[in-house]
């Protein structure tokens, strides 16, 4: 990606699409500083730092809103003190593009203001799994009626140190009794001749959000997302996330 100015950000927060609510984000990842400085047998000693404890927080502003669990007052109570999965895309998120996923603990959640301002609201997460530089397996716009799969990205293998790691964010559910189960195939071709499923969330019958972690060693290099969906005029929106790290 070129330079670019904020205007197409995507954010997703369990089953909360806060893009239209949201003015303001920050992903802050950090690796603690230790030090390991030793006495050396002769000339200057210099500075020797290790890598330590890797941590990811995000923070995000915008208007409040409040009515149901795809609004941020109700989601932010929600998932207060629980875990839940953060989606941040910095333009757009068609499939394909560029990422941010974590699991996050909801850390805290600040709303109101002084008489005629715009209601807003504040909120941070804390990483509870790495931050993970993936991309968009299934877009949030896309309402599915019927079972499928979705468009394959070539995101590697998956080394035995390593893990996939899957964000599903269900934005909306319609129709009698409608079930959403999502998961994860990987395959050696793009065409997916063979495909294998690495890994299934729950079902889905409501508004909200799931985290899957998948470990490695996986030796094929191309993913997508599939979907099995159930019920009477059944349709749903959701985001499907994914990367390895």
């Amino acid at each position: 990606m070129a330079k670019s100015v904020l205007q197409n950000v995507r954010l997703f927060v369990a089953g909360a699409d806060l893009t239209t609510v949201n003015n303001q984000l920050e992903l802050k990842p950090e690796v603690e500083d230790k030090m390991s400085t030793a006495f050396v047998p002769t000339g200057d000693v210099w500075v020797e730092r290790l890598a330590g404890l890797r941590s990811v927080q995000a923070s995000a502003e915008g208007q409040w809103e409040a009515g149901d669990l795809s609004k941020v007052d109700d989601v932010a109570w929600a998932t207060l003190g629980s875990t839940t999965p953060w989606t941040a895309c910095p333009a757009t998120a068609a499939v394909g593009s560029l990422a941010y996923l974590f699991n996050s603990v909801g850390g805290s959640y600040e709303l109101g203001d002084q008489v005629g301002e715009v209601a807003p609201w504040k909120a941070e997460g804390r990483g509870t799994s790495p931050l993970v530089r993936g991309q968009i397996a299934h877009p949030p716009g896309t309402a599915r009626t019927a079972s499928g799969t979705g468009t394959s990205a070539q995101l590697g293998a998956v080394s035995a140190t390593q893990a996939l790691y899957v964000g599903l964010h269900v934005h909306s559910v319609s129709g009698t009794t409608p079930s959403l189960t999502v998961r994860v195939e990987s395959d050696n071709a793009t065409g997916f001749p063979s495909p294998v499923t690495v890994g299934t969330f729950s079902a889905a019958t409501a508004i909200g959000g799931q985290w899957m972690r998948i470990p490695g060693p996986i030796t094929d290099d191309w993913f997508r997302a599939a979907w099995t969906i159930s019920g009477t005029t059944p349709s749903f929106l959701f985001t499907v996330s994914f990367g390895i790290a």
